[in-house]
């Protein structure tokens, strides 16, 4: 089920961050016209986001407008001026560990962002709205693999809480306002521009510099890693198929998983790092970070149904691109 997006106006919000980057290039390419929007937040190293965007500034049909959208009227005048058939909301504070040290960021930026984008969207009569959930609302579920029908009332960290946040207030709007949205619970997203201070980033620096990696949970955790390539047509296929409200007045709000459909344990994913490096890593093992799931896993019959996509990439074929990208964009 392919994408139809010429002659819309799609608003991508977090166009500077990793995965908000990969979906602007990918909807320019199937014609629609996009804005950009990202605040540059220094939780990470800003010149990342400098560059992600330059690939991106002056390929036609991009905008880009720096702002906040924390900032009510800012995000209000964004909406009332952009006439955006389409969102794409990606902002948002990442990272489970530092909700733990500045949960502040995750309230402004997770709760009250999203709610600003929900009214921007309603009164903007928005045909459709695709946010970033995560795989981390399954919190503390056991079961594998994760479905969209099991409980996420018992998030493990805040991060996971304001994303839980996310999917109830939309499907507010839906059942309030009719607004169609469709949120997507990532699973692990990695490939090239990823942030520096997730797992494929921080184990490649340290293994070329030959410094230890800190591998918690003794290396059995287990992870659900799907590449962003795959993530990035998920959101575009679904971008184009909004849900309707139902027949028994069901809200006209979704959630999908999209994963890799594939639990590989911390370890493995190391060895495959160090083959494609060529150099062993110094492994200091850890106990389990407070705020860790032990494991995610995707089930995606849900997403394959909906949309007829499921990510394809390797975890082996995925990596050797990161690994390409990072040689070329540190030229190590």
């Amino acid at each position: 089920m392919k994408a139809d997006l010429r002659d819309t106006h799609v608003l991508v919000t977090g166009a500077a961050g990793f995965i908000g980057m990969h979906a602007a290039r990918a909807l320019l390419a199937q014609g629609a016209r996009v804005t950009g929007v990202d605040n540059f937040d220094p939780y990470y190293d800003v010149a990342l986001k400098e560059a992600r965007l330059a690939t991106l500034s002056g390929l036609p049909g991009f905008t880009f407008a720096r702002m906040d959208l924390a900032e009510p009227e800012a995000t209000a005048r964004l909406f009332r001026d952009g006439a955006f058939t389409h969102v794409v909301h990606l902002a948002a504070q990442p990272g489970v560990r530092y909700s733990l040290i500045n949960p502040a960021a995750y309230l402004r930026n997770n709760v009250d962002a999203f709610g600003h984008v929900l009214e921007g969207c309603r009164h903007a009569s928005v045909a459709h709205l695709v946010y970033a959930s995560s795989s981390s609302v399954y919190g503390a579920n056991h079961t594998l693999p994760f479905s969209e029908d099991q409980r996420i009332d018992r998030p493990v960290s805040l991060y996971a809480a304001t994303k839980c946040a996310n999917e109830l207030m939309a499907h507010s709007y839906g059942h309030l306002f009719g607004l169609p949205a469709t949120g997507l619970r990532f699973f692990t997203v990695y490939g090239p521009w990823g942030r520096p201070d997730m797992a494929p980033m921080v184990f490649t620096r340290a293994i070329l510099a030959g410094e230890p990696i800190r591998v918690f949970n003794q290396g059995k955790m287990r992870r659900d890693f799907t590449y962003v390539d795959d993530i990035v047509e998920g959101v575009v296929r679904t971008l184009a198929h909004p849900p309707v409200r139902t027949e028994d007045g069901t809200p006209p709000a979704v959630i999908f998983n999209i994963g890799n459909n594939d639990a590989v344990e911390l370890s493995a994913f190391i060895d495959t790092l160090e083959r494609l490096l060529g150099r062993s890593a110094i492994r200091d093992y850890q106990p389990m970070q407070p705020g860790d799931m032990p494991a995610t896993y995707a089930s995606i019959e849900r997403l394959r149904a909906a949309i007829g996509f499921r990510p394809q990439t390797s975890l082996a074929d995925g990596l050797a691109r990161f690994v390409a990208w990072y040689r070329e964009y540190f030229a190590v």
